[in-house]
């Protein structure tokens, strides 16, 4: 039996840069719903290694073999983004109890602000759990390998963009 109720998700980050970790969530987040989309976070106080557009890219490109993936922007509450969309799950990956204790808090405050928002946590991988955007820049400046840590689809532009 079909439902009616179009399932929409959203996948919130800064991806600076998007890594393996953040395309393995998509990768088992997408079969969930109807729609998953990838939301790129702009928040101006913030300064970032990479320009948003190159980040979507990066992540269009990483994604395009999942046909119910799309990738946005957008400056405000991640909540406002759903309620602006339809969406009613945000997907969160969690590598440790650090990062479940933040996203207990913000799933809190976001059920608050938008009542039908549901925060669905996926572990990490446990092949990915020391792999995040901050240790992907701290590799890139001491020109370490990257490789393993992005897709491989985008690891020359990355390191391209970045000035290798």
């Amino acid at each position: 039996m079909k439902s009616n109720i179009i399932m929409k998700a959203v996948f919130a980050g800064s991806f600076d840069p998007f890594t393996v970790g953040h395309l393995n969530l998509v990768e088992r987040a997408a079969p969930l719903f109807e729609e998953l989309i990838v939301l790129v976070a702009r928040n101006t106080q913030k300064k970032y290694a990479f320009a948003e557009e190159q980040r979507v890219e990066w992540i269009s490109k990483s994604t395009a073999h999942l046909k119910n993936v799309r990738v946005e922007i957008y400056e405000g509450l991640t909540v406002d983004f759903m309620k602006s969309v339809g969406a009613k799950y945000l997907v969160r990956g969690i590598r440790n109890a650090s990062d479940f204790d933040v996203e207990q808090s913000l799933s809190i405050n976001n059920k608050n602000l938008y009542n039908s928002a549901e925060t669905l946590l996926l572990m990490s991988a446990p092949e990915h759990l020391a792999i995040s955007s901050s240790v992907v820049r701290e590799l890139l400046k001491f020109s370490a390998p990257i490789s393993g840590y992005v897709p491989e689809c985008i690891r020359e532009s990355v390191e391209r963009e970045w000035g290798r």
